[in-house]
């Protein structure tokens, strides 16, 4: 009993928890930032964003000295070089090699310090690339969010067209069954509810795709009840106002991809005083610290001093006198590896300099190679500027459009909904015919169809214009 007691409480739990998350409703800004988190371009930028940071900071560490430390063991055998005295020995002996050694780089025609600089506008150029693909993904996710919003508010309206011919439906079935109408009448009106009604899976299954497509953007999993929140009235102005130059000036300064390519430039300015470096010497400071051991390696010690003949002899009062002579006898022991690896400690420190003469022109053609590359950053510029203000115009004379059009919708919408609401009046009353009935009720659906996506898209237009200026705001 208790095992079934936890299984039915946890399938409750279960159900519960995947109802919560069904119903899930997103925010603009929660979409947005779910797509930033899983897009694999966004990943891969901010991977090339960490590569360039890497690179860097190894340019400003470039700036510390190379220090190397040397450890080298081994054994020689039979007659080799004995590494203590330098000399010939026929005996298995073992040797050690010990050192460190550094190197800096005071001068070498300021190569690490233009090599600093162009990695710095390199990373702050991934930064702003980095920005660039969020902004493109923003973009998108407000595109396919509104359109939700659109398909949303295009199925409300059809519902309500449904629940409208419903009600006419319902008034001529009462009317027919009386006699007072002919049957043609109901039954052509039953053939417009049906268009309505189709109108509704129409719109049901473009809310869905709607959503399909936001949530593949936002790359995680379909889910056909989720849902988007409402937009505000804050959220969108119903008036733009700013013009194509200003927005363009603007630009220039605020939109990360302009501020990208600048960067961009600016790196290959600083590439071209890295390949000239090699015309210039280089100077560099050295040191080194060693010391080695050898097993063969021995200190004389005394032992005693013995005097005797040494063969020789002088001539002493006309006879021969023996010379003698004082012989000293040593030992020998091993000198320690401690006291060797003291003793032959040993210190050197250098100053050189490196100068170029001829280096089979590759200084030259490295510095010809880095001009063009900066050429090549300079037309790209260029060419961003000249799109950015194309896209600039194309966008606001859009949004001008746009608002004109919804503009005009709204005054549409509302002069056939007064024509609508008295070809009602008169054909309930019985003064009209239904076929002015149907020509009100289709023309203020077609003008509430329009108008919805006429808002939504001139919505859409200032959400560019926005991005452009740097102040998308969700």
């Amino acid at each position: 009993m208790k095992t079934g007691y936890r299984g039915v409480i946890f399938l409750i739990i279960l159900l519960t928890g995947n109802t919560i998350y069904a119903q899930k409703i997103f925010t603009l800004k929660q979409c947005v930032d779910t797509a930033i988190a899983n897009n694999l371009l966004v990943k891969q930028g901010d991977l090339q964003m960490q590569n360039a940071s890497i690179n860097y900071r190894q340019a400003k560490d470039n700036r510390l000295p190379d220090v190397l430390a040397n450890i080298n063991h081994g054994l020689n055998q039979g007659r080799s070089i004995d590494p203590f005295t330098n000399s010939y020995a026929s005996q298995n002996i073992t040797y050690g090699n010990y050192n460190v050694s550094a190197d800096l780089t005071l001068f070498n025609g300021f190569q690490i310090k233009n090599f600093i600089k162009q990695n710095a506008y390199g990373y702050e150029a991934s930064k702003m690339e980095l920005q660039t693909v969020k902004d493109n993904l923003t973009l998108n996710i407000i595109l396919a969010y509104l359109q939700i919003l659109n398909n949303e508010d295009q199925l409300a309206q059809s519902r309500n067209q449904v629940a409208l011919s419903k009600k006419q439906v319902e008034r001529l079935e009462i009317l027919n069954k009386e006699g007072s109408i002919i049957p043609a009448q109901l039954y052509e009106l039953k053939g417009s509810l049906a268009n309505d009604e189709l109108a509704i899976i129409t719109n049901e299954n473009a809310v869905q795709t709607a959503r399909l497509s936001l949530l593949q953007l936002m790359n995680i999993p379909y889910d056909n009840n989720m849902e988007v929140e409402r937009l505000t009235a804050d959220q969108y102005a119903l008036n733009y106002d700013a013009d194509v130059n200003s927005i363009y000036q603007t630009a220039l300064s605020q939109l990360a991809h302009i501020k990208a390519t600048e960067l961009r430039k600016q790196s290959a300015e600083k590439a071209i005083g890295v390949a000239r470096s090699q015309f210039y010497p280089a100077i560099g400071l050295g040191g080194n610290l060693g010391t080695n051991y050898s097993s063969a390696a021995q200190n004389a010690i005394f032992l005693n001093s013995l005097q005797q003949p040494s063969g020789d002899y002088i001539i002493l009062n006309g006879s021969k006198e023996p010379v003698i002579t004082t012989i000293n006898n040593y030992g020998s022991q091993k000198i320690s590896y401690s006291s060797q690896f003291t003793n032959n400690y040993s210190t050197s420190i250098n100053l050189g300099i490196r100068i170029p003469i001829l280096n089979a022109f590759r200084a030259r053609n490295n510095v010809a190679l880095a001009k063009n590359d900066l050429k090549n950053t300079e037309y790209i510029a260029e060419t961003a500027k000249i799109q950015l203000k194309q896209n600039i115009e194309q966008a606001y004379f859009n949004m001008s459009g746009a608002y004109r059009r919804y503009t005009t919708l709204l005054q549409q919408v509302n002069d056939f909904t007064t024509a609508f609401k008295a070809a009602e009046v008169r054909y309930n009353e019985g003064v009209s015919t239904q076929i002015d009935y149907l020509i009100a009720k289709n023309n203020l659906d077609r003008a509430n169809i329009n108008l919805i996506s006429a808002k939504y898209d001139y919505i859409f237009q200032t959400k560019i214009l926005d991005y452009y200026q740097g102040k998308l705001v969700l």
